[in-house]
């Protein structure tokens, strides 16, 4: 043990100064701290507090090892999608206000039991939507990730729209609330889904539950700021349905163009049918690859049916070749 002692004495007097540095990459360390052994042991700080404060709360929203353990398009798409979230959970209270006073709430009239049978067929109505659509599209949402994320806030706006609507039309109130919570349930299969693809495109270093969860505090930060702001327009505008309805547009408009925004600044690796076909048909024209960010910013994000159809069929190559199909599923004319 003494000369295990010695020996660690003696190296210990040898390395006289053991730096520590803190960066994502090789590029961006930057020095924290420096501990000197010579001529008595001291710890000196190169960080200043407010900045290892920051550090550490930034750490809570971001992955670790930003922004080089990430894409380019992961900083521009979370920023967009935090503004579109924020103005969902505004016009959320605007339209949870509506149908709590569609269902009576407050009222003497109204009862507990026929309140519960109305929530009851809306959520029922919105389970069995989720499933028929998990069953028709299920298989499309990771090749197409991008449509259908536009697609899944799309029908998430037609959702409050109904909610909203439903105080209007006292007779037709429950089919109302059912489509709306039909149109929801395609927001949560297709925005779920799409999510998870968008999170493996934008992990570098095989961290996409870090991802996952960084984004998920992002969105938590974007739920309590848009529920606290909703809570004070839902009480301004109260009684004044007029100025509800240009708020619910005029955010509804926003949320549009930040959905827009956001899908058209992803840059996707993968090769789904447009892509290929806009890939090939440019390298036969011009004998040259185009990139993925290149290939981003011809591509089509809206759905199909709306698009039309000059692009449609101009688009693509062979509008007959079908990679993956099953031979049970083809008539005879395609054989």
């Amino acid at each position: 043990m003494e000369v295990e002692g010695e020996e660690k004495e003696k190296w210990f007097h040898q390395v006289s100064t053991v730096e520590e540095w803190c960066g994502s990459s090789v590029t961006k360390l930057s020095q924290t701290a420096t501990i000197t052994a010579r001529p008595s042991l001291r710890i000196k700080r190169c960080d200043s507090r407010f900045n290892e404060i920051r550090r550490r709360i930034l750490g809570a929203f971001v992955p670790e090892g930003f922004p080089s353990s990430v894409t380019p398009d992961y900083v521009p798409f979370q920023l967009w999608d935090s503004l579109q979230g924020l103005s969902t959970y505004i016009r959320t209270m605007l339209s949870t206000q509506a149908l709590l006073s569609a269902i009576g709430v407050g009222e003497k009239s109204a009862t507990v039991i026929g309140a519960t049978f109305q929530w009851f067929l809306r959520d029922l109505t919105g389970m069995l939507g989720g499933v028929l659509f998990t069953f028709y599209q299920g298989s499309n949402l990771d090749s197409n990730a991008k449509m259908w994320r536009l697609v899944a806030d799309l029908m998430n706006d037609l959702g409050m729209l109904m909610d909203l609507l439903s105080p209007l039309f006292p007779s037709a109130f429950v089919f109302i609330v059912c489509l709306g919570s039909l149109s929801r349930s395609f927001t949560g299969v297709a925005s779920g889904a799409t999510r998870a693809a968008l999170t493996q495109h934008f992990a570098l270093q095989s961290n996409a539950a870090d991802i996952s969860a960084k984004e998920g505090s992002q969105e938590t930060v974007a739920t309590m700021i848009g529920m606290a702001l909703g809570m004070l327009l839902a009480r301004v505008t109260m009684g004044h349905p007029v100025v509800v309805w240009l708020s619910f547009l005029s955010l509804t408009i926003f949320h549009v163009y930040a959905n827009y925004k956001a899908v058209r600044c992803l840059s996707l690796t993968t090769l789904n049918t447009q892509r290929s076909s806009i890939l090939l048909q440019h390298f036969v024209e011009t004998g040259q690859v185009l990139s993925p960010k290149q290939i981003s910013q011809v591509e089509h994000i809206l759905p199909l049916w709306t698009t039309p159809w000059s692009l449609k069929t101009g688009s693509f190559l062979h509008r007959r070749v079908r990679l993956g199909v099953r031979v049970s599923s083809l008539d005879h004319l395609e054989m």
